[in-house]
């Protein structure tokens, strides 16, 4: 055991799948979240709980391996699972990617499902306990080692003795007014500004919709417009319009309509003309991806962990946050493993995290940054490296292996580096440059 007592800040995925690795390792793990729980709604604390969420394949393949058999129990209840291109549709670059074998499944469901299935299989072990309505003051302890954390609920002030406290407090996190508090040194912080906007509705479905495929993805586009359509449980479409640099998408029904209109493909647009809407529009505002470089810090205090989107927190329309959570959790996992000294476990931890965590930030900003109005450092290696992207889009729209190697990546299954294999970078040069062959 690696000590007695551990506390996880946040009962959100991120939490929950921390709490899932700390229970083989520790005696008792306690789990302190504000809000309380309703499996069937979107908790207060999470404001993009209403919109589209998706889980790579990187992600769901460690779900399923620290809890056997969850892709089915998520079927049982309602999600949909399907092959990414086969039975999904994803536009990039203006055009649809050729449709072809992936060997990537997707779990298409909303975030409520997602989290209560999670929250059950967690709070099932015998040694993780749950307590809600409880909000988090700060640490306790100093810049050398947190020894637990004070929090307030219904009653009086308590404070929680812990051997190890994870922040998962999310992208609200208040960690460096934390660590100023107790004298801790305070990690730089990286951040692109995207100012994204999300709107949000539910449609009823109808059999034979979008060609009976379980979704589509249509990637923001020169305009800086996109959207996803995806099939959840209740037999519903969960319809996501996003807008980048404050062209974000409106809450009135008809503009919203006609928005979607706007799209560089059809197929959102005539799901929403075609489908009953079950509810209004509802928006959501995401400003700028925050990058908190713990791995940097040369003393970070002992007993203290900081994962999901406290650590790393991405733009949303690429869908990285739930998977690199999870990758965050093998990493702890291993981590825990190998052994060592507990006081050292914090920088071990960070160093192992911020693998997946760089990789994930690299992919999303070069993205980004291939937009012009993003404001960012666009060194040689970005600009050569968006120019090499856009052949890739290119050459993924009609040759198949381009394509099945460029969802690969996106979904954080193989490395980037996968994309200059040299049989995949001829490909890539000759199909990129108009050639229709397979």
């Amino acid at each position: 055991m690696a000590g007695p007592h551990a506390v996880v800040l946040g009962a959100g995925i991120a939490g929950l799948l921390t709490a899932r690795v700390l229970s083989e390792s520790f005696a008792r793990v306690t789990i302190v979240e504000r809000d309380r729980s309703d499996g069937a709604r979107v908790r207060r604390g999470v404001p993009q709980g209403r919109h589209l969420h998706g889980l790579l394949e990187g992600g769901r393949a460690v779900l399923e391996e620290l809890y056997p058999g969850c892709t089915a129990e998520l079927v049982r209840r309602g999600a949909t699972a399907a092959e990414v291109l086969v039975q999904t549709r994803w536009y990039v670059g203006g055009a649809r990617l050729a449709p072809t074998s992936t060997g990537l499944t997707s779990i298409i469901a909303s975030r409520p499902l997602l989290e209560a299935v999670l929250r059950e299989r967690t709070t099932a072990i015998a040694n993780v306990s749950l307590r809600e309505g409880i909000t988090v003051h700060g640490l306790i302890g100093d810049a050398a080692r947190v020894a637990g954390v004070s929090v307030a609920g219904d009653g009086p002030a308590e404070t929680f003795a812990a051997d190890l406290v994870v922040d998962a407090t999310g992208r609200g996190s208040r960690i460096e007014y934390w660590l100023n508090d107790i004298g801790a040194p305070v990690p730089e912080s990286e951040r692109l500004e995207v100012d994204l906007g999300y709107s949000s509705r539910l449609f009823g479905h109808r059999a034979g919709q979008l060609g009976g495929d379980a979704s589509v993805i249509i990637s923001t586009d020169v305009n800086g417009r996109g959207g996803g359509a995806v099939r959840v449980e209740g037999d519903r479409w969960l319809i996501t319009l996003a807008g980048m640099l404050g062209d974000h998408p409106p809450a009135d029904p008809a503009e919203f309509r006609a928005y979607a209109a706007t799209l560089s493909a059809p197929d959102i647009h005539e799901i929403i003309t075609d489908s009953e809407p079950l509810d209004d529009p509802v928006p959501y505002r995401f400003r700028a991806s925050v990058r908190r470089r713990f791995d940097r810090l040369p003393t970070p205090p002992a007993g203290l962990l900081v994962v999901g989107d406290a650590l790393c927190a991405f733009n949303p329309l690429y869908a990285q946050g739930m998977t690199v959570a999870a990758l965050q959790a093998a990493a702890l996992r291993e981590c825990l493993y190998a052994g060592g000294a507990p006081d050292e476990l914090a920088a071990r931890f960070h160093s192992a995290a911020a693998g997946p965590v760089a990789a994930a930030w690299r992919l999303a900003a070069t993205s980004d940054l291939s937009n012009p109005g993003v404001t960012g450092s666009r060194d040689l290696r970005t600009r050569l490296t968006n120019v090499y992207v856009a052949q890739a889009h290119r050459a993924a729209h009609h040759d198949r292996a381009v394509a099945r190697t460029f969802m690969r990546v996106a979904h954080l299954v193989e490395p980037p580096a996968a994309l200059a294999h040299p049989l995949t970078a001829g490909r890539i040069m000759l199909r990129g440059n108009g050639s229709t062959r397979t």
